[in-house]
């Protein structure tokens, strides 16, 4: 496997002899000091061009950067699909190569790049051949930290968990996995890691982030919290269901509560009590139940 140094040897040598290009710039993971380094981690890459067409009717100038092991093309896709995509200002390709490198290259022109450049605050310039890139800050994850909670969104978070509970016991007790599964994971999920993250970002003063998708959850945790977080995560049976339904609960009131305090809002203790009580009952209902209470 090709080691940082080579691969942004091979991105900028490319830049440097191709005079279409006229500027690189990075992006994501590689740029931030504060994500610890693996063999996992993409470079984020964007060519400044003159134009993009000779680029994309030309399928194997893409070669350059290693034998590819899958490619996606996110805006030929999108084109193919009758979407409106202007390819005459930026283009996409999403490149995993044999040695298990991968590479996120976009080209854009420079009107795009003025619009573009250092909207996101993890960028850092690689090469500058006309001096066509603004000055940005130094690069830092600031974008990415969680902020500090207003009163509707921790409500909001609080209301969308509890309502929703209900639909995912509704499901189990039909026995609709697709449709109770996926109501947990898809909605349900939302505002319990929504809790999780403001938690941790509390305990660090709101000056951090706990990584998208939270996958720094296990980091900033502590253990018998990750525990529990792990248990909302369910085999395929019913039974195994339920049983991350109430790790999900249990979790979801020990941290917004916390939240609450801490910035002086209601945690909604009757929403809770009188959902955990519905749920309750629903998990036991015999399957030719006539009626709920």
């Amino acid at each position: 496997m090709r080691k940082e140094q080579e691969m942004l040897d091979v991105i900028l040598t490319v830049a440097k002899e191709d005079k279409r290009i006229r500027a690189v710039y990075m992006n994501g993971s590689r740029t931030n000091p504060n994500v610890p380094k693996d063999i996992f981690q993409d470079y984020d890459i964007v060519y400044v061009v003159t134009e993009t067409m000779s680029f994309i009717q030309d399928e194997e100038w893409i070669s350059v950067f290693g034998d590819l092991l899958m490619i996606q093309e996110p805006d030929k896709n999108d084109k193919l699909l009758g979407m409106d995509v202007n390819l005459n200002r930026s283009y996409c390709y999403l490149m995993l190569f044999k040695d298990g490198n991968r590479i996120d290259l976009h080209i854009q022109t420079e009107e795009v790049m003025r619009e573009e450049y250092g909207q996101d605050s993890l960028t850092i310039p690689l090469l500058d051949k006309d001096a066509v890139l603004p000055a940005i800050p130094e690069s830092t994850d600031v974008d990415y930290h969680v902020t500090w909670p207003e009163k509707a969104r921790f409500e909001g978070a609080c209301n969308e968990f509890w309502w929703c509970m209900q639909n995912v016991g509704k499901g189990l007790w039909r026995d609709e996995l697709p449709y109770a599964k996926g109501m947990f994971e898809q909605v349900v999920r939302r505002p319990l890691d929504q809790i999780v993250s403001w938690w941790i970002s509390m305990q660090q003063d709101f000056v951090m982030s706990p990584g998208k998708m939270g996958k720094y959850f296990k980091t900033y945790l502590p253990e018998h919290y990750w525990d529990l977080y792990k248990k909302t995560y369910a085999g395929p049976g019913v039974e195994e269901s339920w049983e991350a339904v109430f790790a999900a609960c249990e979790l979801f009131r020990t941290l917004a509560r916390e939240v609450a305090e801490n910035l002086s809002y209601e945690y909604p203790e009757a929403d809770d009590r009188n959902m955990t009580v519905y749920l309750e009952r629903v998990r036991e209902l015999p399957r030719d139940a006539e009626g709920i209470f």
